[in-house]
């Protein structure tokens, strides 16, 4: 059977319809990275943790994502099947290599959904002038906009291509558009603050020097552009259109991501006290100094809505993941979760179970849940992505060259070698306990989870062969 005829074999309520364009495809993988998600969740912490020199984790993450974002486009030209990682893995290392891969998946696009629930609950407190410092306060709002994302998923694509809109603009104004008034009208500090921290022994880690720990954290920036893959059967030539979307939505959010950060860090009045952490937020703190409370009030709005339309591109994919697996009949309550609804023919079903698999996190809220969760989503994404990586690099060593309507020539097999390399490093450098003063369930937060997630992904596999 062919990819085209698998993709199409299922007929009538169960077939998916063709409705993303190109750009549409594009737009959805830059809402699910957004830059004001990218640099916002982690901007106080690498300042804090590394200071401004954790900029330069950016460049460097962005030369090894790169290679994946090359190597995927290469694999879902090939293989344009909704479910983006789960898919290519199975397809060519069997279905219970691709089970695993997929599980891997699921479990990682809710967690992020948690965690940018909680990073969009703070603008969101500041917005409603509520206590951003209260973690009740945080916990139920982080709860609200994930209701109200599942509910505007399940209203159809129109509604989901206008929130993804409204991402896009919130990025002219929240990234591009404060980064030049902030780089142009507001500069304070020398491009030479940009070496601080990378060689300071003091900066809390140990083990591992402080510019790895930046290469760590931007790691979470530089995700999210496989989403286009998670809809390729919704997506018109997706053999064409989504490799494009995979490239082009990291180029740009990483060229935003870049920029934004460098305004950000020459425009802060006092470096020393971000550093020093007696500045909690110094994005809020940068902004109200030079725009006063007005232009903080109107930056935090746009701030929420680029939350909100991250987390209606994380929820839309997952849910998509969650029906490939649940049509292959791979889950528990496979008939329910692969049914779809509606005129537009949505998998309702699995996106409810998305939402509930991100609530199931918040109770982490005894420990510091906002490091955890968005610690754990950056590892969840490499491992996930290494599984197809791994998977493609032993079928290129091995088989040699796959035709593609996309590929590099002679380039694409050291490039799609080279990402999986890239993904082995960054996975360990990331899962790497690096504060011996946390508590050990909090230092070693990702080898938990995972040890916690395989398990129950053996059990779950196990169940499902007996049946």
């Amino acid at each position: 059977m062919s990819i085209a005829e698998e993709a199409g074999r299922t007929a009538g309520s169960k077939e998916l319809l063709r409705d993303f364009t190109a750009w549409s495809t594009f737009s959805l993988a830059f809402a699910f990275i957004s830059p004001i998600v990218a640099l916002y969740s982690i901007f106080s912490v690498g300042l804090t943790t590394v200071g401004p020199g954790f900029w330069w984790g950016f460049p460097i993450t962005l030369a090894g994502q790169m290679l994946v974002a090359l190597s995927f486009a290469m694999l879902v030209s090939r293989l344009p099947l909704e479910g983006s990682v789960y898919q290519w893995s199975r397809h060519i290392m069997g279905p219970t290599y691709g089970w695993f891969a997929g599980w891997a998946y699921i479990w990682t696009l809710p967690i992020a959904i948690a965690a940018v629930a909680l990073g969009g609950a703070g603008f969101l407190a500041q917005f409603l002038g509520l206590d951003a410092g209260s973690r009740s306060t945080t916990v139920i709002l982080a709860l609200s906009l994930i209701a109200f994302v599942t509910l505007a998923n399940t209203f159809g694509r129109k509604l989901l291509k206008f929130i993804i809109g409204l991402c896009i603009a919130a990025e002219v104004v929240g990234s591009i558009g404060l980064g030049i008034v902030l780089l142009g009208l507001f500069r304070v500090n020398d491009l030479s603050v940009l070496s601080e921290g990378l060689f300071d022994a003091n900066t809390g880690s140990f083990l591992l020097p402080p510019l790895l720990f930046g290469v760590a954290i931007a790691g979470w920036a530089f995700v999210g552009f496989e989403s286009a893959g998670s809809i390729a059967e919704e997506v018109k030539e997706p053999e064409r259109a989504v490799p494009k979307a995979m490239i082009y939505s990291l180029l740009f959010v990483s060229a935003i991501v870049a920029f934004s950060a460098l305004a950000f860090i020459l425009a802060i009045p006092d470096l020393a006290a971000v550093r020093s952490g007696s500045v909690l937020d110094p994005v809020a703190a940068t902004i109200e100094h030079h725009l006063g409370a007005v232009g903080l009030h109107l930056m935090t709005a746009v701030f929420v809505v680029g939350f909100i339309a991250c987390m209606v591109g994380l929820q839309a994919s997952v849910s998509r993941v969650i029906w490939a697996l649940a049509r292959e009949g791979e889950l528990p309550m496979a008939g329910a979760l692969s049914r779809l609804a509606g005129e537009d023919r949505l998998p309702v079903n699995a996106i409810f179970a998305s939402a509930l698999m991100s609530v199931i996190f918040f109770g982490l809220s005894f420990t510091n849940i906002y490091v955890i969760l968005l610690t754990f989503t950056t590892a969840g994404f490499y491992i996930s992505f290494l599984f197809p990586a791994l998977a493609a690099a032993y079928e290129r060593l091995t088989e040699g060259a796959k035709p593609s309507a996309f590929h590099l020539g002679a380039l694409s097999g050291i490039v799609i070698v080279a990402a999986a390399l890239w993904l082995i490093f960054q996975t360990a450098n990331i899962s790497w306990p690096r504060n011996p003063a946390l508590p050990w369930y909090e230092n070693w937060a990702v080898p938990l989870v995972v040890a916690v997630l395989a398990i129950l992904g053996f059990i779950v596999r196990a169940f499902l062969a007996k049946r």
